[in-house]
């Protein structure tokens, strides 16, 4: 086995204490943890089978002695994987928390078998795990990316690197170096692993899109706005404009539906279609009611008493309604009371756009996070 430590410079918003701080401490809400608490770490394999492959490098960052270092194992043989696995398990058990990219996915499981099949007893049960590609997964929609992989993601942020293969492309370079060492190929296989590790703390800025769907964004303002349809008819649109905690690093848009979203720097925009149609509030205690079926509307049987019998019956839950005419706003599940319906079975209901509404800035947040919750999970 080779173990190799250097420290280095990491190019980025995050080359001091203060960066790291604030995304931990900011992006993340980990307020229990430090930046000496966390361990970066990337595993390079033969293979994803870790029956039938097996680990030949194993690299991390660690914050130490005012400054980030790189440590990396390299298995030097087939023979040496038990030992690279022994220093990274020795060296990880006093972090409390492990960051990487797609590691729930792979690297940990990975890990975890192979610990089973040496009987080294490492479960990583006890720590931590902050996966960037989980945490950024729930976003991709917004990106316009074609893949989440960490170099696609890489080159949205415009993080270069040196390197220019692949994990799979570098299992022949390893398979290689066996037969005959080489020090261009544990060149090649060591700079790919450190690129993976700079380029997984290159990204971390990207965790503010994450921060911002999380709410750290404040209403900045609001107002209506006709426009005129393809039928040459007026319609109206919500605009709201949020003030975004954390910058941006590149401008992102997604919309379906009633809602479209842009986000750039520190500003964020959404668009939400008003419903100006007369809509109907349905009473859930239907039994307590009488339809009339001339005005259309139902009535209190306390009051319908005054109606002639001819020109009422019995209310059901499809026809116990009032209407209203006004601005409304859709919403995917009850934000905001009292609901109102296009019709009785139509699962999207709207709210009315009043003045009270609108001077309530934390109900507008919670209405933004709704929207932010449909978008995202819109499919």
């Amino acid at each position: 086995m080779i173990m190799y430590i250097r420290t280095f410079d990491l190019h980025s918003d995050l080359d001091n204490l203060k960066g790291f701080h604030f995304i931990l401490h900011q992006l993340l809400c980990k307020d229990e943890l430090n930046p000496c608490d966390v361990l970066i770490f990337d595993i390079e394999t033969t293979g994803f089978s870790p029956k039938n492959t097996f680990c030949y490098l194993i690299g991390c960052i660690y914050f130490q002695n005012n400054t980030f270092k790189l440590i990396q194992w390299f298995a030097d043989s087939s023979q040496d994987e038990k030992e690279i696995l022994e220093a990274f398990f020795e060296f990880s058990k006093d972090y409390k928390a492990l960051l990487h990219y797609n590691g729930n996915g792979f690297d940990i499981p990975y890990l975890i078998q192979k610990s089973s099949n040496y009987e080294l007893n490492q479960t990583f049960h006890l720590k931590e795990s902050i996966d960037l590609y989980k945490l950024l997964s729930p976003y991709k929609k917004f990106f316009k990316l074609e893949n989440l992989k960490q170099k696609t993601v890489e080159t949205f942020l415009d993080i270069t690197r040196e390197d220019k293969f692949s994990g799979g492309q570098l299992i022949h370079v390893y398979s290689q170096y066996l037969i005959q060492p080489d020090e261009e190929a544990k060149r090649l296989l060591l700079l790919h692993n450190k690129e993976d590790l700079c380029g997984l703390f290159g990204l971390l800025p990207i965790l503010s899109y994450h921060a911002l769907f999380n709410g750290l964004f404040s209403v900045k303002g609001f107002d209506v706005k006709p426009y005129t349809d393809m039928y040459h008819e007026q319609q109206f649109e919500f605009f709201i404009e949020l003030k975004l905690q954390v910058e941006l690093p590149k401008r992102i848009s997604y919309g379906t539906g009633d809602f479209y979203f842009i986000g750039n720097k520190n500003t964020g925009k959404l668009k939400i279609k008003v419903n100006s149609n007369e809509l109907k509030y349905f009473y859930s205690n239907y039994k307590d009611y009488y339809y009339l079926p001339n005005e259309d509307i139902a009535i209190h049987k306390s009051v319908a008493s005054f109606v002639n019998k001819e020109f009422r019956s019995k209310a059901k839950s499809s026809n116990c309604y009032i209407k209203k005419s006004g601005y409304f706003l859709p919403q995917h599940q009850t934000i905001v009371s009292p609901c109102f319906r296009e019709n009785y079975n139509d699962k999207k209901t709207f709210f009315e756009l009043t003045d009270d509404i609108l001077n309530n800035e934390a109900l507008i947040k919670k209405y933004v996070l709704h929207i932010f919750d449909v978008l995202i999970h819109n499919n």
